[in-house]
């Protein structure tokens, strides 16, 4: 009973998460909504000045502006799911432009997310002040008694007494349910027009991805050959010059047996602290091939135990309720472990946060500090490492460091079961 206790409470948590994500996601496309908005009246501005001629001049300057909100649109989809790839510049003619099929898929998302992304979008920030507004609705309604704030947000009735005020109050309670339930689909609702519109014609999109996994292979060999190098050297100038000196010491403490018993025995503790060191860092090379915690417990255990390790405090949210494939874990894991590695070493910062969630067939990581920033993959291994482990997984990498941070790094890798 207590099993199926805790495994309810989790599924709540795992519900309310969820609902956040999607809250966060439609606040997103909000933005982008409002955007589009501005996009689609200076649309229809120019179809209409089109009439007299000016619209012709100021045709191209407004189907830019549509792109760029357009690719706006594909890259918040794009760090949310899979990579929805930008189409070609437009064509340089006015002529050519209409005639591209992309451009008036854009037009038809512009006009759907100016209108329903902005209903859905106003309507995720209006449930939770209504949220607030209800619930806390009895501990202020004396103050307001008799005006027309004395009432729910979803209903037009005045209250006047305390029966009224605690109904208030319940309505509150279940505003919560119902936006932990309806939450998520809204936010599906409002990113639905650009997954579909905003993608690439099919032929595009095949021949872009042929490119990108000739890509992958590419990388995935590169991090081969640069993983067995490192194993390679561990092993050399780690281990193996370890079993040469304990080699060395017992032929040495050989030779005393005859001569001097006495200082064999030295001889020997040497030779065995010599093969002590080079267990100890042939399990640390065996460790970094695909660390043991994988496969004992979870990835938010093994993340959790680098975040102790970890000099910076971090703290860490992982919601990823089944396991995913080995190589999945792996990846994760080392990303992690070398983003951190990095904030300890560079960042200066005082905190770093780990989130890690299953989003549709992907694994996401979201690594983020507050030190200060100006990382840059160009300079060093470290970043780059990350981003062809990554790569050779077919999975996507982004960085965001601005000068005087904070520093997010986010990661995407495939887990389709």
């Amino acid at each position: 009973m207590a099993s199926q206790a805790n495994r309810g409470r989790w599924d709540v948590l795992a519900r309310v998460r969820i609902a956040l994500d999607a809250l966060d996601h439609l606040v997103g496309g909000l933005g982008t909504s409002v955007l589009a908005l501005a996009t689609l009246f200076f649309l229809l501005g120019t179809a209409v000045l089109s009439l007299v001629g000016v619209g012709m001049v100021l045709a191209p300057t407004t189907l830019r502006m549509l792109r760029v909100v357009a690719d706006r649109e594909r890259a918040r989809l794009s760090r949310r799911g899979p990579e929805i790839i930008g189409p070609e510049p437009l064509p340089d003619t006015l002529h050519a432009a209409l005639r591209d099929s992309t451009v008036w898929r854009e037009l038809g998302w512009v006009a759907c997310h100016a209108t329903l992304g902005l209903v859905l979008g106003l309507a995720s920030l209006t449930l939770p002040l209504d949220i607030v507004h209800d619930t806390s609705f009895p501990l202020w309604w004396k103050a307001v008694e008799g005006t027309s704030s004395a009432s729910s947000s979803f209903a037009f009735w005045t209250v006047d007494d305390w029966p009224g005020a605690l109904l208030v109050g319940l309505t509150g309670l279940a505003t919560i349910v119902v936006t932990v339930v309806v939450m998520p689909g809204l936010d599906w609702l409002q990113a639905w027009p650009g997954t579909k519109l905003l993608a690439p014609d099919r032929g595009t999109d095949l021949a872009l991805r042929v490119v990108q996994l000739t890509a992958t292979r590419a990388a995935a060999l590169d991090a081969h050959a640069t993983e067995l190098r490192r194993i390679e050297r561990s092993l050399h100038d780690g281990t193996q010059n370890r079993l040469v000196a304990a080699n060395v010491l017992l032929g040495a403490a050989q030779r005393a047996l005859a001569r001097d018993p006495a200082s064999a025995k030295q001889i020997l503790d040497r030779a065995q602290d010599a093969t002590e060191r080079a267990l100890a860092e042939l399990r640390g090379v065996v460790r970094s091939i695909l660390p043991p915690v994988l496969t004992e417990r979870s990835l938010p255990d093994a993340l959790s135990a680098l975040a102790a390790d970890c000099p910076v405090a971090c703290s860490i949210d992982a919601d990823v309720p089944d396991r995913q494939a080995v190589s999945v874990e792996a990846t994760a894991y080392f990303v992690v472990a070398e983003a951190l590695t990095n904030i300890a070493k560079h960042s200066n910062a005082e905190h770093a946060t780990i989130q890690l969630r299953r989003r549709d067939d992907r694994l996401c990581v979201d690594i983020t500090d507050d030190g200060r920033g100006g990382a840059d993959e160009r300079i060093g291994s470290g970043i780059a490492g990350i981003r062809r482990r990554v790569e050779a997984h077919d999975g996507t990498f982004a960085l965001s460091s601005p000068a005087g941070g904070p520093t997010v790094l986010t990661v995407s890798l495939p887990c389709a079961s």
